[in-house]
């Protein structure tokens, strides 16, 4: 948990004042951060204890959500394949496409969905982890100047409140749009994979 407080400040922290780090510096920082050295925090820094919760509420959501969803997907898709070569016979390159894609598709919804379904709990978790650190992130908003993070949350709860009065209920899905970038990108290479494999598949029988 520490490690990923600190990969989530890198992650976020603008260009202009970021040194070059490496794997190794988060390293340092995690380990940091455990034993209380290290970059000087503020004092709404939250202790690790009272981010265990939100984090590991966060991850098994995340991998209960994922496995229902994927076993969903991959059953119907299944049962799709088998109903279509009972009424026609199949090619070899669509018995090798219907043996390996139904779960690359079945992996890719169950990642979507999870993420999709947990977006506001991740906003929260990753604005608790942040606070404190003095990070500065870049204005999106303007596009030309930083911003300090400057919340004073004292726990989940209060983080949840005060989004909820403050920005209302789409401060939960405050940067939503990457998420869209990051699947369609996703989905375009699954597609893209799908042909160069038929491709090779159809000039090797």
């Amino acid at each position: 948990m520490p490690f990923y407080s600190a990969s989530l400040i890198e992650t976020v922290q603008s260009e202009i004042i970021r040194d070059n780090t490496g794997i190794l510096e988060c390293i340092k920082e995690g380990i940091g951060r455990v034993i209380g050295l290290g970059v000087p925090h503020s004092k709404r820094l939250l202790p690790l204890l009272s981010l265990i919760f939100p984090t590991v509420l966060h991850g098994v959501l995340h991998y209960i959500i994922s496995s229902v969803i994927q076993k969903i997907v991959l059953l119907i898709l299944k049962r799709k394949t088998y109903s279509s070569h009972l009424a026609e016979s199949t090619s070899l390159v669509q018995s090798m496409l219907d043996a390996y894609f139904p779960e690359l598709i079945a992996n890719f919804a169950a990642s979507l969905c999870s993420d999709v379904i947990l977006y506001p709990l991740e906003t929260v978790l990753h604005r608790l982890h942040i606070q404190g650190t003095r990070t500065i992130i870049d204005n999106t908003d303007l596009g030309y100047e930083v911003l300090p993070i400057n919340t004073q949350y004292e726990g989940m709860r209060d983080c949840i409140n005060t989004i909820r009065q403050e920005e209302g209920m789409l401060g939960f899905y405050k940067g939503f749009g990457a998420v869209i970038i990051q699947y369609t990108l996703h989905a375009a290479v699954l597609q893209i994979t799908k042909i160069i494999y038929s491709t090779l598949l159809q000039n090797s029988v």
